[in-house]
């Protein structure tokens, strides 16, 4: 386990609320991505009716992808968090030596959205009984969703300490 992982035993603020915070966060991430897809579908559909039924195809592809792209811009950017993860004061962090870009952040997104919708009962069992809070695919991909503005200050004091060992 890495040592600058941040545990909820001496850093319990950064845990705080972070199951209700999470469910509250993919509440607001819904509103958006439903009044994006509705937005594409009423475009799709009268772009349809303009090219005879062609565009409507297209729509197949283009509102996973929207949803697909929404993910891979919010937590593959530098703020690592969707419009209701910042809302909520939450972010992802990687566990491990891996950086957190946009394919980390689709492959999230994608392991979230297969476990949660086929595995739900186990995957948020998990995130009960799991000390950071940690959902299955959270384990799997190696992330931690913790609160954003404790973590700064967790952050900064780790790198400090750190470089005072050197």
């Amino acid at each position: 386990m890495n040592a600058a992982l941040p545990d909820p035993d001496t850093a319990p603020e950064l845990f705080e609320g972070v199951l209700t915070r999470r469910m509250m966060a993919f509440v607001v991430d819904m509103v958006i991505i439903l009044m994006m897809v509705f937005a594409l579908a009423i475009v799709g559909g009268i772009a349809g009716f303009l090219t005879f039924g062609l565009a409507w195809l297209g729509l197949i592809v283009l509102l996973p992808l929207s949803i697909v792209l929404y993910y891979a811009a919010t937590l593959g950017s530098p703020r690592r968090a969707t419009v209701g993860m910042q809302m909520m004061d939450i972010v992802l962090t990687p566990t491990r030596a891996s950086t957190l870009d946009g394919g980390m952040a689709v492959l999230h997104a994608l392991l979230f959205w297969v476990s949660v919708w086929i595995f739900w009962p186990i995957s948020l069992g998990i995130a009960l009984f799991t000390p950071r809070r940690q959902m299955l695919h959270d384990l799997i991909l190696g992330t931690l969703m913790v609160r954003r503005s404790p973590m700064t200050r967790h952050w900064a004091s780790y790198q400090a300490n750190a470089g005072r060992a050197f």
